[in-house]
Parts: structure tokens; C-alpha cells; sequence
């Protein structure tokens, strides 16, 4: 599976960096009359990694699912080596050389490891030999795997290190990430750059795309931005600044979040007291005792590595997963451990969880039906008319769906579009923003900003921050250190299902919290405080 592409590319990158490893010529792709992508020229040579930058919607998505064989240009060339190429289905890209680690992920939970990656290889490989590779060089690259394990029992963290690993087992002389990093661990996500190093220096080449601009500064040879399907410029990463890039990206300075106010403490709204769950599948987390207050005015950040327990607290305080003992949880000082979420929705909570695609949306519905979904019982007097099952108001879910874009600044091709058509961190935006809408007194968010990119995350994030300041509780799961930082007013951790005691967010640091995600939980808060 692995080793004969290798001597291939390393003898192509010897040849010379004069000719590049692919080139598109004035490639276009038009949905109707919307042009996603729009006479891109893009070069990326051997042994190069090429940053694809630009905003939700800018057509990076577009642009790379017509390399990999996703999508069929309208217009426009793919060269490959210098030969002109039709790509018509990720096998044939996989043939040509060409692997991709999309921002979503392609795995079948039913399936394990092991099996879905057998899916992406050449038939005849036996699964033992198939586990035996992505086990070496999953811990090889430091992205530990279990090749058993089923994929509906991991976190997206351990999801991604699938599609990482399934990607370099083709061994590609090309290889397009598509936001690599977006739930890796600063640590993770440097055992990842090493890799990319090591892949570069044998000549193969990336195309990377990330959000997270210091990464692009840190391992970018060359970027190229997109901004509305038009390529607007090309740089040395390396000699620009995250303001820089972010300006590129968007046309104008992109605001930073403003959490003044939000030390004005109002009382308790949410409380876990002693909250115990056993784990419901053998590759789950058990949560152990774990105990947190938010007040009114307060945003409490839970930081941790991916695997944690931490889609295990959102849903056993969200509702989907209720615990059996009702005093576990309480919101707005009501028990409501033994709840369904839309029992707590109507004591005031919203909701958002990790996963955009499938659980907060059904990417096949227009947005005004998924919204109708997700506030039927919040909203029924608004939304339906009549009886117990009700007639849907169209017209004043359509008029809710429309402020929640404006308000959000959603981007989409029509003014009802499929949840599946908008771009990760446009459909992201009216997530939140379909929660924001309602003013809910209590709100938990799972990865707020996850694949978003810079101006979108602001918005998210400056939204949380005010909605805390108008005097609700909000509790953020992030991976995000940078998010963490600059929204929460305490942070607390989580590892292996134990949650740590909450500290003011001006008295951590980045290695603090480190110290905490290893378990630090023995440490008298002075210790860890002083920790260096």
C-alpha cells in the first residue's frame, strides 16, 4: 500500500521545480447561474506545500471537489504533470496521485476503522493487512487509532486521525487537507506538521486549507486566496501576518471580539451537581462526578483533548442522553437531569451541537424547515397554527429564517436554500444563530467555530459573548485554545471524563491548561495557578 509512489515522486521533485505538479487553467464551476468557482489559474509545484485561503463561500470547497473528482468543471483545464487530465471520481484521482482529508467526513459509522479505510484502497488487501498498516503509521505520525473500533463510538477528533491516516496510506503525490487541523490538539496538530515536513521532503506536495492563519505562516511555502470564486492574490505567507492574510481574505479588517461586561455575575442558570453516566457503548467515556456552575453574565469554556467526554456532556446537559437522576442537572434552578431536550428547551436552553451535517441540520432540508425542526415546541405558537399537530406558518418561518441570515451575515445562493449547500461556516453561522434568535436564558455550544473561518468565527464568537452579556449563562466546548481565550470569563477541563474545577479565565495559560488536560486534578488550585 505504501513505499512504490514514494521513489516516484522523490525522482519527479529531483527533475526540477520549473514544471508544476498540477496546474488549473481558467477552471470554473457554475450552479445554475451562481458561479462557485470562476476562471481560477492555480499552480503547485513538487515537493510544495500551497496554502488555498478565503472565506465561508469564497469556492475553496468547490475548487478542490473538482481536483479530487468530486465535482465536473462547467470550463477550464486540470493539468497533471504538465498532461492535460479529466478526473471523474476520487478512484480516478486516487490512480493519478491525488488524496484529500475533506472538512466532513466520508466514513461509515457503522463500519470500523479498519474496514472504512479499506473502503479507499485497491481491492485484494486483506483488512488484517489493511489494520496492520494504518495501526504502524497511525502511531508513526502520532494519531493513535484503534483499527476495532466502530466509528459511531469515536469523537470527531479521532475521526479525523481516520481520514489523516486513510489519506496516507495511498501514499499520494498530492495530498488536499481540507481544515487538518480544526479538531487536532495544538500537540496533535504539531506531530501533524511533521509529517508534512516528512512528505515534503520526498517530493510530494500539498494543498493545504485552514482558517487558522499562523498555521498557513508556519508551514506554507506559498498561498493562494479566493474571495467570491475569483482568485484575488497570491503570497508568501511567511512574509505576511495573520492580520495581513485575514484582510486578504475578506476585503476589510476583520473585528475583534470585545468580552468587556461580561464580568457582571447574575445568578446560577446551570448546574451539574455530582453528575455520574456510565459509558453506553465500550469506546464511549464515562462521566465521573462531574460537577460545574454557570451564572448569568459568565461564559465557562470546557477545554480538553478530543475523546475526552466531552459529546458525552453536551448530551447528557443537552437532554439527548438524559441522566436517570433528575437533581444531576438543573437549569434556571429547576431540576432537569432526567429531561429530554425538548423539555429543557421550553425552561429556556438552546442548543448546538458538535456536528453541523446530520445532527444540527439535514443538509437535504431548506434552512426554513430545519428551523421549523429545531424550534416546533419552543416556537409553537409562533410557528404553527391550530390544532395538536399544527399547520405550519410558512411565511413566518421564512421571515425567522431571513433575520437569522441577516443577523448572522449567512451567505447562501438562494433565499431558501438546502442546509447542504451552504458552506461549512455559513451554515455554521445559522446554527447559532437559529439558537441566538430565541434569547435563550441558557446556552451550551459543542466546537462553536469549528472549520469557520476568521470573520465568521468573530461573529460566532463575539454572538456568544454578547448573548452572556445580556445576562444569560453560556458554556462553550472548545478544542480551540485561541477561541477559548478570547470568549470565556472561566475555563475548566475535561479528561477522561472528570472535569476539573472552573478558574478565571485571566489566571490560565496555555501551559496551565495543558497541565489540567493531562489530569491534573490532584493539584490545589495555588499549585496549578502557579504552575509554570
Amino acid at each position: 500500500m505504501a513505499g512504490k509512489r514514494g521513489r516516484v515522486s522523490a525522482v519527479g521533485a529531483s527533475e526540477g521545480r520549473g514544471s508544476a505538479l498540477l496546474a488549473v487553467r481558467s477552471l470554473t464551476k457554475l450552479f445554475g447561474s451562481f458561479a462557485a468557482c470562476n476562471g481560477i489559474d492555480l499552480e503547485i509545484q513538487p515537493g510544495e506545500i500551497h496554502a488555498l485561503l478565503g472565506e465561508n463561500g469564497a469556492g475553496k470547497s468547490t475548487l478542490v471537489k473538482m481536483l479530487f473528482g468530486v465535482l465536473a468543471p462547467t470550463s477550464g483545464d486540470i493539468l497533471w504533470k504538465g498532461e492535460a487530465v479529466r478526473i471523474p471520481s476520487p478512484g480516478a484521482a486516487r490512480r493519478l496521485g491525488i488524496g484529500m482529508v475533506f472538512q466532513h467526513f466520508s466514513l461509515f459509522e457503522a463500519l470500523t476503522v479498519a474496514e472504512n479505510i479499506a473502503l479507499s484502497l485497491s481491492p485484494g488487501i486483506s483488512l488484517s493487512k489493511v489494520a496492520e498498516e494504518a495501526s504502524r503509521l497511525s502511531h508513526l505520525y502520532g494519531l493513535p487509532l484503534d483499527p476495532k473500533a466502530h466509528v459511531a463510538d469515536l469523537s470527531v477528533g479521532e475521526r479525523q486521525r481516520i481520514e489523516i491516516v486513510r489519506a496516507l496510506l495511498q501514499n499520494p503525490e498530492l495530498i488536499i487537507l481540507d481544515e487538518p487541523t480544526s479538531v487536532l490538539t495544538p500537540q496533535e496538530a504539531d506531530r501533524l506538521f511533521e509529517t508534512l515536513a516528512k512528505l515534503k521532503a520526498e517530493g510530494r506536495s500539498v494543498l493545504y486549507i485552514s482558517h487558522r492563519l499562523e498555521e498557513v505562516q508556519r508551514i506554507c511555502d506559498r498561498a493562494t486566496v479566493l474571495r467570491h470564486g475569483k482568485v484575488t492574490g497570491a503570497c508568501d505567507p511567511r512574509q505576511e501576518t495573520p492580520a495581513s492574510l485575514a484582510r486578504m481574505m475578506v476585503g476589510s479588517d476583520v473585528a475583534s471580539v470585545t468580552a468587556a461586561g461580561t464580568n457582571t455575575k447574575g445568578e446560577v442558570l446551570l448546574e451539574a451537581r455530582h453528575l455520574s453516566v456510565p459509558a453506553r457503548t465500550p469506546f464511549a467515556v464515562t462521566l465521573k462526578n462531574v460537577c460545574l456552575k454557570v451564572r448569568g453574565g459568565e461564559v465557562l469554556a470546557i477545554a480538553g483533548v478530543a475523546g475526552n467526554g466531552q459529546g458525552e456532556l453536551f448530551d447528557t446537559l443537552s437532554g439527548e442522553y438524559p441522566a436517570s437522576d433528575a437533581s444531576a442537572v438543573f437549569i434556571r434552578g429547576k431540576a432537569a437531569g432526567n429531561l429530554g431536550i425538548t423539555a429543557r428547551r421550553l425552561m429556556g436552553a438552546g442548543f448546538v451541537p458538535e456536528e453541523r451535517h446530520g445532527h444540527a441540520a439535514v443538509p437535504a432540508l431548506p434552512l426554513s424547515d430545519n428551523l421549523v425542526l429545531a424550534r416546533s415546541q419552543s416556537d409553537r405558537k409562533t410557528f404553527l397554527a391550530g390544532g395538536l399537530l399544527g399547520i405550519i406558518r410558512q411565511a413566518v418561518v421564512r421571515i425567522a429564517s431571513k433575520r437569522i441570515s441577516e443577523t448572522m451575515d449567512v451567505r447562501k445562493s438562494g433565499e431558501n436554500p438546502a442546509a447542504g449547500s451552504l458552506s461549512g461556516g455559513n451554515l455554521q453561522k445559522y446554527i447559532v444563530g437559529r439558537e441566538l434568535d430565541r434569547q435563550p436564558a441558557v446556552l451550551i455550544v459543542n466546537q462553536p467555530t469549528w472549520g469557520v473561518d476568521a470573520g465568521a468565527a468573530s461573529r460566532i464568537r463575539q454572538a456568544l459573548v454578547d448573548l452572556a452579556k445580556s445576562g444569560s449563562a453560556v458554556l462553550v466546548i472548545s478544542q480551540d485554545l485561541d477561541e477559548i481565550f478570547e470568549v470565556a470569563t472561566e475555563i475548566a477541563v475535561v479528561n477522561e471524563g472528570r472535569l476539573s474545577d472552573a478558574y478565571p479565565a485571566h489566571e490560565l495559560t496555555r501551559e496551565k491548561i495543558g497541565l489540567l488536560m493531562g489530569g491534573m486534578y490532584g493539584k490545589t488550585d495555588g499549585e496549578v495557578a502557579h504552575a509554570h
